[in-house]
């Protein structure tokens, strides 16, 4: 019994390409650099996770090709309701989340007619304090495949993946699938919207069964594009009920010869954003 309470306490995030929970296949330009500061929140009646302050780094190491990190304060709200047991049960808790690190490589370029396809492979280490629920204490994966087409000042994205922990009680394999379309109004807005699934995701997260949620959000460029102020809000549309939110600020900068093979690379928030689950 003891236990099974513990693993309750567990609980799992997952950043993806700010604010969204889809994520793009375009990695930032070569020598670019990117930062943010946020913090977003999932939760459903089982629990509320949180991550926040967060910080994340991006930096365009090769043409084609960045690296990325977050480091995040992390926090757990179990709901404690006995008609969810055994999850959800337990204190609440604040601390160092695991740590996210990640590789994105587009190996398709977009023409005219054919759209970009790239991959953001991500790496979560075991950083947060698994016994109070911070982290699931061993190194798990998200595999996704991404595909990209503009036309004009529209923009559409999607793809998916796996989310990969092996080896953890109470977490379990499960896929995710997204889509996104946003357009450009004017200088100063971009906004979107996406439909996001999940699988269920095991008795140690608050994502307990599938949910499909629907999400708008986008950014408005203080400083196009070196300065933007980032934001999602989206809802369950089918399946477990659900709430995710975004907020985030974002600069970017860099060497302003860029990647030979991106001239306009991805400069200003990559089109997908973060999720904590």
């Amino acid at each position: 019994m003891k236990t099974a309470c513990l693993l309750c306490l567990f609980s799992v995030t997952v950043y993806s390409g700010p604010p969204f929970q889809t994520d793009d296949p375009e990695p930032i330009s070569f020598r670019h650099y990117e930062f943010y500061t946020f913090a977003n929140s999932d939760g459903t009646r089982v629990e509320t996770d949180t991550a926040g302050p967060a910080v994340e780094f991006n930096w365009g190491a090769l043409p084609n090709v960045h690296l990325h990190i977050i480091i995040p304060a992390t926090a757990i709200f179990p709901s404690n309701n006995p008609s969810f047991a055994p999850a959800g049960a337990g204190p609440r808790a604040f601390g160092i989340g695991d740590i996210e690190a990640g590789i994105k490589y587009r190996f398709v370029q977009e023409t005219k007619h054919r759209p970009m396809v790239g991959t953001f492979v991500m790496f979560e280490l075991p950083s947060g304090n698994a016994e109070r629920g911070l982290g699931v204490g061993k190194t798990w994966y998200k595999l996704p495949l991404w595909v990209q087409k503009s036309f004009g000042p529209w923009t559409t994205y999607g793809g998916a993946g796996e989310t990969v922990i092996r080896g953890v009680p109470g977490y379990r394999n499960y896929s995710f699938a997204g889509w996104l379309v946003q357009r450009d109004l004017g200088k100063k807005w971009t906004l979107g919207t996406e439909v996001f699934y999940h699988g269920p995701e095991g008795l140690a997260t608050a994502q307990t069964r599938p949910a499909t949620l629907i999400d708008i959000g986008g950014y408005y460029k203080f400083r196009d594009p070196g300065f933007q102020l980032l934001f999602c809000y989206g809802h369950t549309a089918i399946g477990q009920k659900e709430t995710y939110a975004y907020l985030g600020l974002y600069w970017t900068w860099g060497n302003k010869s860029g990647d030979p093979n991106n001239p306009t690379g991805s400069f200003g928030p990559p089109s997908g954003m973060g999720r904590s689950l």
